[in-house]
Order: C-alpha cells, then sequence, then structure tokens
C-alpha cells in the first residue's frame, strides 16, 4: 500500500476516529502475533514457538524503537528521557494499561495489564512465560534508543507476580 492510499482513507477522520484507527491497527498487529506463536506452538510444542518468538521479537524490537526514534526526532543519547518518551509510543502503549516512573536514576516500566495474557486467561491457558522474551525485547528496544542503557527484569511471568502487574522492567544508563 503506497503512503497515498493510506491518506485517502484517512481523509477527513477526526482525531478520534484516527486514534480508533490506530488502536485497531494495533490490535490487529497483536492478534496476528498471537496467531503466529499458536500456529508455531500447535506444529513444534511451547519451547520452539518461545525460541522463534525471541528471534522474531528481537529484530522486530529494533525496528520499532529505530522507526519511534525517527519519528519522534529523540537523539540518540537522549537517556531515560528518550527512553520513557520511547516507550510511550509503542504499539503496546495503544493496547496495555502500563505506567513508567522515575526511581533515582532508574526509570521502572510496568505493564498492569497484558492483552496477550488476558487471552490466554480467557483461553484457560497458563500464563505465558515470557520472561525470556522480554529480556531480549526490552534490551533491544532501550540500547536502539540510547545504546548505553541497560535493563533488568523486576519480575515477569514465570515469576510470580504482585496483583495488578504483569511484568516489570528497570533501566539504566550503563555505569549508574
Amino acid at each position: 500500500m503506497s503512503d497515498g492510499v493510506l491518506l485517502d482513507a484517512t481523509a477527513g477522520l477526526s482525531r478520534d476516529q484516527l486514534i480508533r484507527w490506530l488502536g485497531d491497527a494495533a490490535k490487529l498487529w497483536l492478534a496476528h502475533d498471537g496467531l503466529w506463536f499458536r500456529a508455531v506452538e500447535g506444529a513444534g510444542g511451547l519451547e520452539e514457538a518461545i525460541r522463534c518468538d525471541e528471534a522474531a521479537m528481537s529484530a522486530w524490537t529494533v525496528l520499532e524503537a529505530k522507526r519511534i526514534r525517527e519519528r519522534l526526532s529523540l537523539p540518540s543519547d537522549g537517556g531515560l528521557g528518550a527512553l520513557e518518551t520511547a516507550l510511550q509510543a509503542r504499539l503496546y502503549a495503544l493496547l496495555n494499561r502500563q505506567s513508567i516512573r522515575r526511581e533515582g536514576e532508574r526509570l521502572v516500566f510496568t505493564m498492569h495489564t497484558c492483552r496477550v495474557q488476558d487471552a490466554r486467561n480467557r483461553q484457560g491457558l497458563a500464563p505465558f512465560p515470557c520472561r525470556s522474551v522480554g529480556l531480549p525485547e526490552y534490551a533491544g528496544f532501550a540500547a536502539t534508543i540510547d545504546p548505553r542503557l541497560v535493563v533488568t527484569c523486576r519480575h515477569c511471568p514465570p515469576d510470580q507476580t504482585p496483583v495488578g502487574e504483569w511484568c516489570s522492567w528497570e533501566f539504566a544508563l550503563r555505569g549508574d
């Protein structure tokens, strides 16, 4: 699809309509991701699906971060401030309730609702053990925003998680 077709399809839409359009596109992206994962899981088992998901997400997160950095004109050495802005511009931010807070020289990102985990709950499945996918995802995203950033997982399935939180990640500048 060319930019012109997209512009024609969205011409005249209000801000609210455009936001709904973008939210629907994000839901479709995540639905595709989930269907792809479940197909690989069905064909090769959960471990194979996670292995493939780790590889795919490691590449996807860098692409998403590069596009966000360019779209928002974020500096490549913008530190925690640039990361905070970029995290709010991810597709996930349109789909999940999340929070970002500063703790001294650290940035803490917490996912309070997660469409992936909620869908698994509805289907009677155990929580997705996403730590092994989340580590390269958040590390790759952060390093693409600013190569000095490092990430630590505070908690994430398969860990026990506090009520009202699915996962939490801590970011800092290398050496802090």
